[in-house]
């Protein structure tokens, strides 16, 4: 996939990109041919529709005074990896779009608002996890984010991350699932999987060894882990990584 001037990039199964409108993408897919062929799905989006439902957000949606972060959709970061979530609501907008039930405008713009806002979720996570790394102190997420980024090889619990954040269990997992759109279990897991997967590609470092410097003392949940965020086990990944170096 190439899209803008930016270098091409790996563009694989269960991954989503966002384009603006008249913008060229160019696609090359190695493996079709004509007797068989691969699909890539495409969803268009009135511009006003994404404007008018940021405006709802940042009207009645923006959290508290102290953290208040505008709600917008940003081209500039466009290529979404294995998130299955963003995949599943487009699939399910497909389908009900197809569908022949009388509700269905209904149910696709609720499904619609909410592929948006996890698209919006996902970006303002990506741009914080890169913050935290010159400025930790800017907000309680990007302490939070860079303290998790610090402790990947340890272990790392909610009643710390509870203590880190002066917040309390319950209020905790609200505000961070809120501000990230994830809970923290699935963005530490996130963490460790990338972290693993740079140990993989450098070959010096067997998968049991990977799983215990990433923070998972079960080399089978690692695998677990794994696979359900990258759709491929630790050995099959680091064949990938062997086969086009």
């Amino acid at each position: 996939m190439k899209l803008f001037d930016d270098p091409a990039f790996d563009y694989l199964p269960g991954e989503t990109v966002i384009v603006p409108a008249r913008e060229t993408m160019l696609i090359d897919f190695p493996e079709a041919r004509r007797d068989n062929p691969t699909q890539c799905m495409a969803l268009a989006v009135d511009a006003g529709y994404i404007s008018d439902t940021m405006s709802y957000l940042n009207d009645y949606y923006n959290g508290v005074p102290d953290e208040r972060t505008n709600w917008e959709l940003k081209y500039s970061q466009y290529h979404f990896y294995n998130n299955t979530d963003i995949s599943d609501l487009i699939n399910k907008i497909i389908k009900v779009c197809s569908s022949s039930d009388l509700a269905k405008n209904i149910y696709a713009d609720l499904a619609l608002k909410e592929l948006l806002i996890r698209l919006v979720q996902n970006q303002r996570l990506e741009r914080t996890a890169l913050e935290q790394e010159t400025n930790s102190n800017r907000s309680r997420l990007h302490f939070i984010l860079h303290y998790i980024k610090e402790n990947l090889s340890e272990k790392i619990t909610v009643e710390e991350l509870c203590r880190q954040s002066y917040l309390s269990r319950n209020m905790f997992f609200k505000w961070f699932k809120e501000q990230a759109g994830i809970s923290p279990l699935e963005y530490i897991n996130i963490e460790r999987v990338k972290l693993a997967k740079k140990l993989l590609g450098e070959g010096r470092h067997d998968i049991r060894s990977v799983s215990e410097i990433c923070g998972f003392n079960d080399v089978n949940y690692f695998t677990r882990v794994f696979r359900k965020i990258e759709g491929i086990t630790p050995g099959g990944y680091r064949e990938q990584v062997v086969r086009y170096q």
